[in-house]
């Protein structure tokens, strides 16, 4: 009997997840009717089976019980309580330095705005130009307020942004340098204690962008000097659509840094209702306005399975995930005239493997209708997200064979 390539790469993905230490987390993630295959827990993470639950005891308990009085019990510290688990579980980061409210982009700004105040001798703002369009267009906005140069940054666009390219624009005249820690297009991984080493040697502040990074990929913020991060929840931390983002904030910056939108929650005594603004001197100072706290719920559970798991166990599980699926595109994507827009090399590869296809927005449309989700990215990639503890070895092959025979077939 005859063992094809699709056989031969099943029998290793049966093989891995056989021998996987994290196969039991796959059972605690809720099932979708009529989906086979999920590979975008990259941009939109699953959600837990217990979530129901969880929201509905918080909607008859800790609101619909216990009402006003919650804001006193529990939620007035819950920014900052989930800020420093997010920081302990997954950012290396010590407690007082991270924090949760707002969007992705609301943050950026935030934290973007205050740096470019920080020094008035300081004039650019260097970032990539094929970053995330909300951190392009973040950059410019912010330039354009303060009458900063912004130095764009074009590196390889499959291998991303290394330390020569940041050395070779920063100096006296940078402010900020601000860059995502992995590309979203590529999943190229981005030396970050390098390039924040060489941002510090020109004397200009390092701001990351972790959203496709944090809950996958381990990293020690304090110990490599990182002095502003922003990360969304509902990507690998499972918040659900909308969950709010997090912020960090290094101590030696607390008080020094001012952000721009000076509501309420920042003030140094929230309930002083005084005629001016007095900024709090901790973490609390990113707040603006009341923090989504029913938004906060769900990501909690998930934060539980990577303490469980830890964060090194998450990435070993990934890295197994993105080499199976470079080896099967290999063996069955490549003779299509597929390319592979994604690092070889494990170690300089994030959560996702992106592989592109003139036809694939076409074949986008017949995977989701047959119920196998990958992510379409313009103009002609598709994302392999592969968010560890939900996905298996077996569901990533799976997706790459229904890309094969769409590929094959041409009924798109």
């Amino acid at each position: 009997m005859t063992t094809t390539p699709a056989d031969s790469l099943l029998d290793r993905a049966r093989a891995l997840d056989a021998a996987d230490p994290l196969r039991a987390h796959l059972d605690a993630f809720a099932e979708a009717p009529g989906v086979t295959t999920y590979l975008d827990g990259n941009s939109l993470g699953r959600p837990l089976r217990d979530i129901p639950e969880k929201l509905a005891a918080f909607v008859r308990d800790d609101w619909g019980t216990r009402l006003i009085r919650s804001w006193d019990e529990q939620w007035m510290a819950l920014p900052m309580e989930l800020g420093d688990r997010i920081g302990r579980v997954a950012l290396g980061a010590a407690s007082g330095q991270t924090v949760v409210a707002d969007s992705t982009s609301v943050l950026i700004y935030k934290l973007m705005r205050a740096a470019a105040a920080a020094d008035p001798d300081r004039t650019e703002l260097v970032i990539e130009a094929g970053n995330f369009p909300t951190d392009r267009f973040l950059a410019e906005g912010v330039a354009a307020e303060t009458g900063m140069t912004l130095r764009w940054l074009e590196p390889d666009p499959v291998h991303g942004v290394t330390i020569a390219d940041v050395e070779a624009v920063v100096s006296a005249r940078t402010a900020l340098v601000s860059l995502s820690h992995v590309d979203y297009r590529s999943g190229a991984l981005a030396d970050m204690p390098g390039i924040t080493a060489a941002a510090h040697e020109a004397g200009a502040l390092m701001m990351w962008d972790l959203c496709h990074s944090v809950g996958v990929i381990p990293m020690q913020l304090d110990e490599w000097g990182v002095d502003l991060a922003v990360g969304c929840t509902y990507k690998y931390l499972n918040g659900g659509p909308g969950s709010p983002a997090f912020a960090y904030l290094r101590h030696g910056l607390q008080g020094v840094l001012r952000q721009p939108i000076q509501g309420w929650w920042s003030a140094a005594d929230i309930f002083a209702m005084g005629p001016e603004y007095v900024p709090s001197g901790d973490i609390r100072q990113l707040l603006s306005g009341t923090p989504p706290v029913t938004s906060m719920l769900a990501m909690q559970g998930m934060l539980d399975l990577i303490e469980q798991s830890t964060i090194e166990g998450v990435r070993a599980k990934s890295q197994s995930l993105t080499d199976l699926a470079v080896r099967a595109y290999d063996e069955v994507l490549a003779p299509l005239g597929v390319r592979l827009l994604s690092p070889r090399d494990a170690d300089l590869r994030g959560g996702h493997v992106t592989i592109g296809h003139p036809d694939f927005r076409d074949v986008t449309r017949r995977l989701w209708a047959d119920g196998i989700i990958p992510d379409f990215r313009f103009p002609d990639g598709i994302r392999l997200g592969l968010s560890p503890l939900s996905t298996s070895h077996v569901e990533t092959i799976t997706g790459v064979l229904a890309v094969r025979d769409a590929l094959e077939s041409g009924d798109f």
